[in-house]
């Protein structure tokens, strides 16, 4: 299905939350996004090249006179009731975790909320790969800070997010996300050093679309595989920095150097470790291609991409590497390639646009005959960044 987020969501949002709490809200929305390349590099240092998509997390809001949170979840049917002035809160592995924890994280970082009524409804499913959980950060953040008459800038704002999923909720993701859905720029990615945080956008070719395929699939175990993985690259730090005293992230190394330490580091550290430094080059080969038009280069790099998420870095699944092995038989491919965290969720492809129905057609239905699952597919332009829709 083709996706926008127009004035029906706006309408949607404000609308339960008259039915859920009365009166007038005002209303913000953020970004789900995709990766075009450069998966797992972020909390190492390193470049992504990410665009924010027309898929929205949105958040209605209006003040209490109290210091209470009443927060509902449209898409879960759910709501939970969150005290801003709890003493030493503890998550409880529910979705209100990522409420509590953006309102904590702002609040230490000396911003002082009021109380408020929230209704949340979301455009981005959940557990697709497309980051539906920064988005709900960050449409959040700001939805919170205007409701206590605060302002902060994107990236102040994107950093507090990240912390709020780092600490609290407890998944040790990396900026990459954060920054999308708050920087996201109409008919560009990001190339985002994560080093920096410089975030350089870059246009995307005409007459290419990005075709989101949802595998319908999620593992359970992908969160702690997540934290396992970060906490593999960390250990590979560690142990090249005795050759290599000055690193400081995986950023820092080159496949040359990695190489010359493989027979002297355990097998599947020196795995994940090639696949962040390898991934590096690929996505700074992939931003001049894009620059080129060079789209051959392009789709081989995500092939390249995919391959080393699958056995350097272990994150792909049977679907996923289905998903991607339909999309190179489909009319209009340019390229394929898991995005997210891996597990499951999804692939992103970038699709002649001329042929995109043809595509969507060819992967929905040998994807369902092969596995009784009917995949959603979203056509998708890169969108824009977080805002207040009035």
């Amino acid at each position: 299905m083709a996706i926008s987020a127009d004035n029906s969501s706006l309408a949607r949002v404000k609308t339960l939350f008259a039915q859920k709490f009365g009166g007038e809200a005002r209303a913000f929305r953020a970004p789900g996004r995709v990766n075009l390349i450069g998966e797992h590099t972020d909390y190492n240092d390193g470049f992504v090249l990410p665009a924010a998509i027309d898929m929205y997390t949105w958040v209605a809001i209006a003040p209490r006179s109290d210091a209470v949170l009443h927060v509902f979840s449209a898409s879960l049917n759910q709501s939970a009731e969150i005290n801003l002035r709890q003493e030493n809160p503890l998550a409880k592995k529910h979705w209100s975790d990522y409420v509590h924890g953006v309102a904590l994280a702002l609040q230490k970082s000396g911003v002082t909320l009021r109380g408020a009524n929230v209704v949340i409804h979301s455009d981005v499913p959940s557990g697709s790969g497309l980051s539906s959980s920064a988005a709900l950060e960050v449409a959040l953040g700001n939805a919170l800070l205007a409701n206590s008459n605060r302002s902060l800038g994107r990236l102040e704002l994107a950093k507090l997010c990240q912390q709020a999923e780092n600490e609290f909720v407890g998944a040790r993701c990396g900026i990459m996300d954060q920054f999308a859905a708050c920087f996201g720029r109409a008919g560009h990615a990001i190339l985002l050093d994560c080093r920096s945080l410089q975030g350089t956008p870059l246009s995307l070719p005409s007459g290419i679309s990005l075709v989101i395929c949802n595998t319908m699939v999620k593992h359970e175990h992908s969160a702690g595989e997540y934290n396992a993985r970060r906490a593999q690259c960390e250990e590979g730090v560690r142990l090249l920095k005795k050759w290599h005293p000055k690193i400081v992230a995986l950023r820092d190394v080159s496949l040359t150097e990695l190489k010359s330490h493989e027979t002297e580091t355990p097998p599947v550290i020196f795995r994940r470790c090639h696949h962040v430094v390898s991934e590096n080059g690929r996505v700074l080969d992939a931003v001049q291609a894009l620059k080129r038009n060079n789209l051959a280069a392009v789709g081989k790099l995500m092939a390249q991409s995919h391959g080393s998420l699958h056995d350097d870095f272990e994150v792909s699944c049977r679907e996923l590497d289905f998903m991607v092995e339909l999309a190179g038989k489909s009319p209009g491919f340019v390229g394929a390639r898991m995005t997210g965290g891996g597990f499951g969720g999804s692939t992103i492809n970038l699709v002649e646009s001329a042929h995109v129905e043809k595509f969507r057609e060819s992967i929905s239905t040998a994807y369902e005959s092969a596995t009784e699952k009917t995949p959603d597919i979203y056509v998708s332009n890169a969108g824009e960044g977080a805002s207040e829709i009035p």
